[in-house]
């Protein structure tokens, strides 16, 4: 069973009293048949390695204007190098998602090798959406109760707690920051429905989790924030010394990339001085993925509709195509149509399909893979999770079925397009600037996120593409792209984080 964000939590989700009741298609009635083939035409076009080769050079273009000028994208983090896989010691870790906070003790050996780095303890609390909507700080002091309960019962918390010397802490963040230090930073914005994005953005985080801390009676010392793609690039840095990229794709999607910091803007910097490139060669890039992809992404009226009824029109577009909500939306809206135009269900959809949201990517890769006969145990579990007047029929689960394959099939070619272009980025930045970061054959990625990682065959059939494109390009002296799983990275990097920190002269 693959693990993916309940509906409930959607980052997307419009509030309770905004609720999707019909959605009317302007369309000629017509058979599920002609329906199937317009759904085909419509995801299937444009997914051939050539074509998706066309789809990495947009994005690249992309990219390499956003290294220049963007306050939103390509931020330039405060780690320059990557660890040495001898850092060590035990440190407290947060990951701050879209859905769910994660709160662990990590333990670094120092003594190298994918066995060196370990979680002691870890808990994961999914965030209520009663506290996602909460215009004010109310948030943080949440992060601070759930901390709390974590450190409770753990031994070395304990022997803390009358310790004038606090336990070091490293946090992922998964939003926007701009950040002023290795250990302070400016929201720039939450998004993912969390309201009280108004109330903290040009809020230091920082201060918010060391007063929220304070209040809950925790001895804490915040040493490093990371983003949640940059965690994850540290975690299996640590494990892997030629890895230099990560990726998340699960409820959203983000990169984070080694790039030699005179690829550059010096504006990207902002109000702190960029380091002269004879000191520092390199930075660790929060990329921002889930921003890109507007001018370079084909849609249908299907993403269209996402979009428009999206509470963030167009901040996300490559994010609004290949994550796992949208997936599960885009499939809902096609069934929609179709039960109004075909006949699909009989006509109707079932009550709990009606509103925003409400088909999760877990129903969809059972469907999806599913060979019994006569799809029995697709139209069980469908009629489990969306009963309605009838059990679903043969014919109109083969459609569902059709229909997950070719958006499920969509995501998968989208994302290998955005991967391509980043590691084809990273190859011409330090060709440019004549840096070799590792003398590896290949370029690896970590891989984090419960489509990547667990939506059946997705990071095989990446994989696949990546060698078909690399293939295809005309430049023999581009390197294999080797995608890598990781485990818990976010919160892991984020110790990781917080001993280089430490280390740190």
């Amino acid at each position: 069973m693959i693990t993916l964000n309940q509906p409930s939590t959607a980052p997307h989700l419009l509030p309770p009293t905004i609720r999707e009741v019909r959605y009317v298609v302007q369309a000629q009635m017509k058979s599920m048949e002609e329906l199937q083939e317009e759904v085909q035409r419509a995801f299937g076009s444009q997914l051939r390695p050539e074509d998706l080769l066309s789809l990495s050079k947009k994005l690249q273009v992309e990219f390499k204007e956003h290294l220049i000028t963007s306050p939103q994208c390509m931020l330039p983090s405060h780690n320059y190098v990557l660890p040495t896989g001898k850092e060590h010691g035990t440190y407290l870790a947060l990951e701050v998602g879209g859905s769910t906070l994660r709160v662990a003790l990590v333990d670094l050996d120092g003594l190298g090798g994918p066995e060196s780095l370990g979680i002691r303890s870890i808990e994961s609390f999914p965030i209520p959406m009663d506290v996602r909507r909460r215009g004010d700080l109310g948030f943080f002091d949440w992060i601070a109760a759930r901390i709390r309960d974590m450190l409770a019962a753990d031994e070395i918390a304990q022997n803390h707690k009358p310790n004038p010397e606090p336990l070091h802490m490293g946090i992922a963040w998964s939003f926007p920051i701009d950040q002023t230090s290795i250990r302070t930073g400016n929201i720039l914005g939450m998004g993912k429905g969390f309201r009280c994005s108004k109330a903290v953005t040009g809020l230091d985080l920082n201060e918010l989790i060391t007063d929220v801390c304070q209040r809950a009676g925790l001895n804490i010392c915040l040493d490093a924030i990371v983003n949640d793609s940059s965690a994850a690039l540290l975690s299996r840095a640590y494990v892997d010394p030629s890895t230099r990229l990560a990726l998340i794709l699960g409820t959203g999607i983000n990169a984070a990339i080694h790039l030699p910091i005179a690829s550059l803007h010096p504006s990207k910097f902002g109000k702190r001085s960029m380091p002269a490139a004879d000191e520092v060669a390199n930075v660790l890039v929060n990329t921002e993925l889930s921003m890109f992809g507007k001018k370079a992404y084909p849609t249908t009226r299907w993403d269209e509709l996402v979009n428009c009824k999206h509470i963030m029109p167009d901040y996300q577009p490559m994010e609004y195509l290949v994550a796992g909500p949208y997936m599960g939306e885009i499939t809902r809206l096609i069934l929609l149509e179709a039960s109004e135009t075909t006949g699909l269900f009989g006509g109707k959809l079932p009550p709990s399909l009606m509103s925003n949201y409400t088909l999760d990517a877990r129903i969809l890769a059972a469907i999806e893979t599913d060979s019994s006969p006569g799809l029995l145990s697709s139209r069980r579990l469908f009629h489990k999770h969306h009963p309605n007047n009838e059990f679903p029929n043969f014919s109109d689960m083969q459609f569902v079925q059709q229909v997950t394959r070719v958006v499920s099939r969509r995501s998968c070619a989208y994302a290998t397009a955005g991967i391509h272009a980043l590691a084809s980025l990273l190859e011409d930045m330090e060709s440019s600037h004549q840096i070799v970061s590792t003398d590896a054959d290949s370029i690896n990625i970590g891989c984090d996120g419960s489509i990547i990682n667990k939506y059946p065959d997705y990071m095989d059939k990446v994989q696949a593409s990546l060698d078909q494109m690399i293939r295809l390009e005309d430049n023999i002296s581009r390197k294999r792209v080797v995608l890598e799983k990781t485990v818990e990275p976010a919160v892991s990097g984020a110790g990781v984080a917080v001993a280089m920190a430490a280390a740190a002269p």
